[in-house]
This record gives structure tokens, sequence and C-alpha cells, in this order.
């Protein structure tokens, strides 16, 4: 199966995932490539990764991830950063998170939101996702189609029907790419400024550029280029 190439007509995104770092596992290229041309994206992190560091308190851990953070989104071109205050690891879907997750998307008026893969698994068989990631995409998908019915949520700002897609990254599902080879090393700097939370992973052996690489090439084989970025895209 090839990849068709994204639609790159559009000027405001807003992303919206569950962690510090989860951008920076694949999507942040592509990131980098959009706010090169001038694209406005802006990131909400639903929390500050505070439960992520086995070793570290969260009451430390979530400062220092949002420090991270906040560094790695600078190196793709992001200065407009949210941590919305979610319980890490315990992110449930439902009412109030829609709420939340409309409100966002109210305030900065997207043309299009990104999350991260909401399928059950990484692969589409047994590599499975976490249930903070699934609740995430689940719950800015329906927030999507919440921010344009003034009749739902009118306590979190005026409706935004201006949104065309949801595009989400990294799924098994995804059938659209986008050309990361020019923005490629970006994205690795800007998955190194998470260091202290990959040093808590404790894998002795874990490389970014070559975990990056293992994920962006074959995507880039499926576009017909040497690196790119899988994307699942949902229209409304």
């Amino acid at each position: 199966m090839e990849l068709e190439p994204v639609v790159e007509d559009w000027q405001k995104a807003l992303a919206v995932v569950a962690h510090p770092d989860d951008l920076e596992f694949g999507a942040a290229a592509a990131i980098a490539r959009w706010t090169g041309q001038g694209k406005q994206i802006v990131y909400c992190l639903l929390t500050s990764g505070e439960a992520g560091i086995d070793g570290v308190d969260p009451a430390e851990c979530g400062p220092l991830r949002e420090a991270e953070q906040i560094e790695s989104s600078r190196i793709v071109g992001v200065s407009a950063v949210e941590f919305l205050g979610q319980p890490d690891g315990t992110i449930e879907y439902g009412v109030p998170l829609r709420r939340v997750i409309t409100a966002a998307i109210r305030r900065h008026q997207p043309e299009i939101v990104i999350t991260n893969n909401f399928r059950d698994t990484w692969d589409g068989d047994a590599l499975l996702n976490q249930a903070d990631h699934i609740n995430t995409g689940r719950a800015t998908l329906d927030a999507v189609r919440d921010a344009a019915n003034r009749w739902i949520f009118p306590d979190a700002g005026d409706k935004w029907d201006g949104v065309r897609q949801l595009w989400a990254a990294g799924s098994p599902s995804g059938r659209h790419g986008v050309d990361t080879t020019g923005s490629f090393q970006t994205g690795v700097r800007s998955l190194k400024a998470h260091k202290a939370y990959i040093d808590g992973l404790n894998w002795p052996d874990f490389d970014p550029e070559e975990f990056l690489e293992g994920v962006s090439r074959p995507a880039g084989t499926l576009l017909g280029t040497k690196y790119a970025a899988r994307f699942e895209i949902f229209t409304l």
C-alpha cells in the first residue's frame, strides 16, 4: 500500500496529546516541516507526564518534563505550549475530558487538529497501545465535533466549526504521509531533548535517531521519499 501525501494548504493547527514526548516519538519532524513553511502550531499536553519516571516523585517529575517539552517544542519551531492538568496514567474518556479539549479547540481555532494514534495497537496486531493515548485520541475526535456545536459546552467558549480534518500520527490504519526527509534531524533533536524521561526508561541500548529512522524509513518507502511520518486522516 502506498501512502498519499497529506494536503498542506492550511495555516493553523492544534496538536492534542496525552504526554510530553508523545509527539516527539514520530510526529515532531512533520511539525518542524510545517513550522518551516510558516504554519502556526500550538501544543496542548493533557498531562505533565508526572507519572512517567519510576525513580522521580511526581511533584518533581511534572515540572521537569514540562521544561523538557518546552525545549523540545522550541527545537521544532513551536513556542505555544499548554499543559491542561489532567492526571497522568489515568486519563478517562468522558464528558469532562471532551469539555477540556473542546475549550482548547475553541480557544486556538485551528484548521487541522493533530493527535496520536488511538487504535488499540501500534502495528495493527500485537504491539498494544496505552490507555491514555486511546482515550485522548477518542476524546479529541469527539471534541472537534463538540467545538462546532454552540449548544454543547456553551461555557467552553464560542463555537468553532473551522476544523477541516483530524490527523492521528503513527496509526497503523494511516493511509497518508508527509515527507520528513529535510526535517528528520530536527525531529531527532526534539526527541533527545526529553533526556530525563529517556534516561528514566532504563533502556540502555535506546538510540533516538535509530528509533526514529526505524519508524520513518518504512513510511518514507510507502510515500516515495527517504523519511516520512504516517497519519490516519478523519475528515469532518
